[in-house]
């Protein structure tokens, strides 16, 4: 597309592409969005090295010269406008905008989609465990189960943003600050001539953090008296045995043996963590059982968004700029859902002074400003009879100017500042909003102004393609 753009002397035309998902996952009421960071670093240092130009050029559609010497000197020049990482969101409101010439907005469509889809999902999921398991520690333990290592990486931090309290993955302890926690394996068991060796050798390396895992044997009547002995020898010098790990079997029963036998020997500061292909589902079965757990160690099920692995995040032109103007442009598809919105737009989450809820999002095109001082009308884009009337609000402004001409516009935000903020995002909902089973859908609006908009394109294609075809047949 690139290259039929630049031979066709379209390249340079200005365009503009929203990013947006349409569908909330894990039948959630609401998204976390993450992922602009990896998005924004990339598009800041994206390149055609020598050896990429060469590459193309023995390819079998025989790039014009010219064409690929251009590549030498194309760096990213367009704007970004984002919502903030962290922001919890809902489905066909932008995340992203982007405005430049066609030829580079095009390049990064499928790295943005794989940079922000896949870390939402991980957020998202994260956001839904951390409801869960309430005050407990929940750790992200799901490197080995990643599809590669920077997914691991990435998806470690999309987790803590989300909530999580720390990670096994040192990569990303080392590169985001996050807290990291181990334990050890079965394999550091089976390594030793008998159970108890083994457990005194490892709190002999970590006096004051070793996690004991209990299960390689049998969990109650090898493991279990074998950690307690070596958390006994600990506490004579003045130490304590951390935790011990239950990974297989019948973890609501095991735990609640576990937690008697340790308080019988004195050892009620020692923490009982869980893990074994753990998520929402099975940590709120769990508590329902009256598990004894403390700890959660999180893996597949969170690093692979096991139960839906794409977020099926799209990304679409908006507008195109003739003769100095923005011209809104829309997509037609005989799947209604799959109709776009047209224009450059913002979003707004109108928030209730009174209680400080959010009330609804507002999409309102880039021109407009939503004015607190008159009452706003809102209505359902599908069903316009529904309407509300809101008075003495708060309208927060979500898409913000992030990158302008290539170039960064703003400090970045560390994690443990996006950590923050979106721990304050999940106050501004009511719990009928983020409840994980049959939450309540929240209200994404468009502007009267906006909605006549679309109406109208879409009344135009139909005059312009579908009625002209309907008199020829």
């Amino acid at each position: 597309m690139m290259y039929a753009h630049w031979k066709n002397g379209s390249h340079q035309r200005k365009r503009a592409f929203d990013l947006y998902f349409r569908h909330l996952p894990f039948g959630n009421g609401y998204a976390v969005f993450a992922g602009l960071e990896r998005a924004l670093q990339y598009l800041e240092n994206l390149r055609f090295t020598e050896e990429d130009i060469a590459f193309l050029a023995r390819q079998p559609e025989q790039y014009d010269p010219d064409f690929l010497d251009m590549l030498r000197t194309f760096r990213f020049q367009g704007d970004v406008y984002a919502v903030p990482e962290g922001t919890i969101v809902f489905p066909n409101e932008p995340l992203l905008r982007l405005e430049g010439n066609v030829m580079e907005l095009q390049l990064v469509e499928t790295a943005l989609l794989n940079f922000i889809g896949y870390q939402t999902l991980v957020a998202t999921k994260a956001a839904r465990i951390r409801t869960v398991a309430g005050n407990d520690l929940v750790m992200e333990f799901g490197t080995r189960r990643a599809q590669e290592s920077t997914a691991a990486i990435w998806g470690a931090r999309a987790a803590y943003l989300a909530g999580f309290d720390a990670t096994s993955n040192v990569r990303a302890g080392e590169r985001f600050g996050i807290p990291i926690i181990g334990t050890h394996s079965h394999s550091w068991v089976q390594d030793f001539e008998n159970e108890l060796e083994a457990f005194r050798a490892f709190a002999r390396a970590f006096p004051e953090q070793s996690v004991l895992l209990v299960d390689t044997y049998d969990t109650l009547r090898s493991g279990l008296p074998h950690a307690i002995q070596v958390g006994l020898e600990l506490k004579q010098q003045g130490k304590r045995l951390a935790g011990i790990r239950l990974d297989s079997g019948d973890l609501a029963y095991l735990s609640k043996q576990a937690r008697k036998m340790l308080d019988e020997a004195g050892l009620t500061d020692t923490r009982i963590i869980a893990s074994s292909d753990l998520d929402e589902d099975t940590i709120l079965n769990l508590k329902a059982q009256g598990a004894r757990i403390d700890s959660w160690g999180i893996g597949t099920k969170l690093i692979t968004a096991y139960d839906q692995p794409a977020l099926g995040a799209v990304y679409k032109m908006v507008a195109k700029m003739e003769q100095g103007q923005w011209v809104p442009t829309i997509k037609i598809s005989s799947n209604p859902e799959k109709v776009t919105t047209p224009g450059r737009k913002n979003v707004y989450r109108i928030i209730d002074k009174v209680t400080g809820k959010a009330q609804a999002d507002l999409i309102t095109h880039v021109d407009e400003r939503v004015d607190e001082k008159t009452p706003l009308v809102l209505f359902d884009p599908v069903h316009t009879y529904r309407k509300k009337r809101v008075t003495h609000f708060q309208a927060i402004e979500l898409l913000q100017p992030v990158m302008r001409n290539g170039e960064l516009t703003v400090e970045l935000p560390s994690l443990e500042e996006i950590r923050r903020y979106h721990r304050e995002q999940r106050s501004l909902f009511w719990e009928e909003y983020l409840r994980l089973l049959n939450p309540e859908e929240y209200p994404v609006d468009l502007s009267n102004k906006l909605w006549k908009m679309k109406q109208e394109l879409i009344q135009q294609i139909y005059q312009t393609f579908v009625e002209p075809k309907k008199k020829q047949d």
